[in-house]
Formats: structure tokens, sequence, C-alpha cells
């Protein structure tokens, strides 16, 4: 266990960033399956409404620093394209 006042401080701040990311990561991660299951459906529309929620949460991710950028970049551009590739609803 942490023996000074600053090891007790960095132990407390790990936790608290630990929770943060966690719920950015998660947030990250339901805003892509959304995207996924909206084109799996077939719904043009809501899978375009989808990815326009889900590009925000992907990019502030990663600013945070929870991936790095360029992952990113690639996530919402694979994305983009499958919403793109879709037929005319």
């Amino acid at each position: 266990m942490a023996n000074t006042r600053s090891a007790k401080k960095a132990v407390r701040q790990t936790l608290r960033r630990t929770e943060a990311n966690k719920a950015r990561r998660s947030r990250m991660r339901t805003s892509v399956r959304k995207v996924e299951e909206a084109i799996a459906s077939g719904d043009k529309d809501a899978a375009r409404t989808a990815l326009k929620e889900a590009q925000p949460v992907i990019v502030r991710t990663a600013q945070k620093g929870m991936v790095h950028r360029k992952t990113a970049s690639r996530k919402v551009s694979r994305l983009a394209k499958r919403v793109g590739a879709m037929g005319s609803a």
C-alpha cells in the first residue's frame, strides 16, 4: 500500500482517471456498435444518424488519449465508407 502522502494522492488520482476512462471507452464502443447495428439492419438513414452521433464521440475519445488519433480517424473513415456504400433507402 502507498506510504507517502504523494503516493496516496497518486492512487486516488489513478482510481478517478480509471473510472473516467472506462466510461469514455464504453461510450465510444457503444456508439460504434450502434452504427454497425444500423448498417446491419440496412437502414441507411439510421446508419447516417448514428454515424453523425458517433463521430464526435470517437474523436473526443482520441483527444482524451484513450485511443490514438489515427486509430480514431481510421474507425470514423471505415464506418463512413460502410454507410456510404449502403444502397439508397
